[in-house]
């Protein structure tokens, strides 16, 4: 394994990066976190203090209290609208325009990813912007306006809730699937911004290790998977991406954070 500063990327993974085609990065919390959005774990405020988020973000929850975990579902997308794409973000957009097959996975349900530009994305916990039915399990584009709290489905008149995996739920098959995919076919795959601890997703660098891709973590902590990298690059996304951006491909317009 390889380790580095923020400012100095290896070599070999330069080399590796202008020649690849397959590229598949994994993300998690901490890109997010770089841009203001709290972690899911992280200690509610206001409100919501006195509730834990496993106590929210489950099918129990939402049974027993709809109208409860539709608020706070309501009180994080308005966190969420405050915060702004960061220059790790961008720097993805720009190695997906660089690449020629390029796959984004990640757990985060923001939507940053996709504000910033990036398109070729699997989000495997969902969105939190977007809305399904609860009986049903089916995505809801629109519903009648209406005072209800959460709204209704405007197919089957049941209760529509966040899309988004539950405690006690499995990822959607399509989700996982498209990953492990990708995986499994990337030639050089990263992991940014993960604690390498939530599972399946955690699974993912290891099939890609397995199939003899290059791997490479970029984390300001070391994590499980720190010993097994390819190349471990330690420190935020928002510092390190542009960086390499730069060192492989060139300067080009949004690494720096300006964005489309």
């Amino acid at each position: 394994m390889s380790t580095m500063s923020p400012l100095l990327i290896p070599a070999a993974l330069v080399t590796r990066l202008r020649v690849a085609r397959r590229l598949v990065v994994l993300t998690g919390a901490g890109i997010s976190a770089e841009s203001g959005v709290p972690t899911f774990r992280e200690a509610q405020t206001g409100l919501w203090a006195r509730y834990n988020p496993e106590e929210l973000a489950t099918p129990e929850a939402f049974r027993g209290n709809p109208q409860r975990v539709w608020e706070w579902y309501a009180w994080r997308q308005e966190r969420v609208r405050q915060a702004e794409p960061n220059a790790g973000h961008y720097a993805l957009v720009e190695m997906e325009r660089r690449v020629a097959e390029f796959v984004l996975i990640t757990q985060n349900v923001d939507g940053l990813h996709r504000r910033a530009g990036s398109h070729q994305m699997v989000e495997l916990h969902g969105n939190l912007f977007r809305v399904k039915c609860f009986d049903e399990d089916r995505p809801v584009e629109n519903w009648p306006e209406s005072a209800d709290i959460p709204p209704r489905c405007p197919h089957c008149g049941g209760l529509l809730r966040p899309d988004v995996v539950w405690f006690g739920e499995r990822l959607p098959v399509s989700a996982l699937q498209a990953a492990e995919q990708a995986a499994a076919t990337a030639e050089i795959f990263f992991s940014i911004g993960t604690s390498a601890l939530v599972y399946p997703a955690a699974d993912l660098p290891f099939t890609a290790l397995a199939a003899g891709a290059t791997v490479v973590e970029i984390n300001p902590q070391p994590t499980p998977l720190s010993p097994h990298v390819t190349f471990s690059l330690n420190g935020p996304a928002g510092a390190i991406l542009p960086g390499l951006v730069e060192q492989v491909w060139g300067s080009a317009s949004g690494v720096g954070g300006s964005g489309p």
